[in-house]
């Protein structure tokens, strides 16, 4: 990756990470449309929707409301796209393997987000106690720029993210990933499915939806079924 897609990759990470907790939040942070976007831009759409497609279902029920803090799903979706070009770029691998591969260095690196949004959540929390001083002064200039600050470290938490998957990530995989690429091609189609699979039962365990095992159960077997008929 070359300069111009660095500083696309850090401000997308940026506008994003705010559109999750801070702003707006028109779900253009979810994974499903964040690693299309981030893909589209570098100029790598397939991968870019693979990675959306591999990681939705895994954190479609895990929301940052409220206190919850879970892994930063926005980042993992940037931060493995981006992993996707480098490996492309350095390594000439591509296709669904090295998308695999990326998603799987990116989602435990997810972490580091949960820990900066920590900190981001904390720091606004002395600001809004400054804000609290500001406006029984009637100071509301202060007011308006400790809004921006708090969206600022929102921002900064999120950069600081994706710079830690790209880059620990880009670490790790250059020299596994010639290694584990043939294992993964061997896998094949059945690694792609473990993903979906695996995602839904995520997602049913988040649900309250009664008898969600059979319901699970019930579906496993209709996609085999119609697989089988294919």
């Amino acid at each position: 990756m070359g300069i111009a897609e660095y500083f696309t990759t850090g401000t997308l990470a940026m506008l994003l990470g705010l559109d999750r907790v801070a702003f707006l939040q028109c779900m253009v942070s979810r994974p499903l449309v964040a690693a299309p976007l981030t893909g589209w831009l570098l100029g790598v759409p397939l991968a870019g929707l693979e990675v959306g497609m591999l990681l939705e279902l895994l954190w479609l029920g895990r929301l940052p409301v409220g206190t919850v803090i879970p892994p930063d799903d926005t980042q993992v979706a940037i931060g493995a796209t981006a992993l996707a070009l480098t490996l492309e770029r350095l390594l000439d691998l591509h296709g669904m393997p090295a998308v695999i591969l990326c998603v799987l260095v990116a989602i435990p690196l997810g972490q580091v987000g949960q820990y900066a949004d920590g900190r981001a959540r904390r720091a606004n929390g002395q600001l809004a106690r400054k804000a609290e001083a500001a406006a029984a002064a009637g100071n509301s200039h202060q007011i308006e720029w400790l809004h921006l600050c708090g969206s600022g470290h929102f921002a900064l938490a999120s950069l600081c993210t994706c710079a830690v998957i790209v880059a620990i990530g880009t670490l790790i995989l250059y020299p596994l990933a010639p290694l584990l690429i043939g294992v993964v091609r061997e896998t094949g189609l059945g690694l792609q499915y473990s993903f979906t699979l695996i995602g839904a039962a995520v997602l049913l365990g988040t649900l309250n939806v009664s008898r969600g095992l059979y319901l699970f159960s019930l579906a496993f077997v209709a996609t085999l079924m119609v697989l089988w008929l294919r």
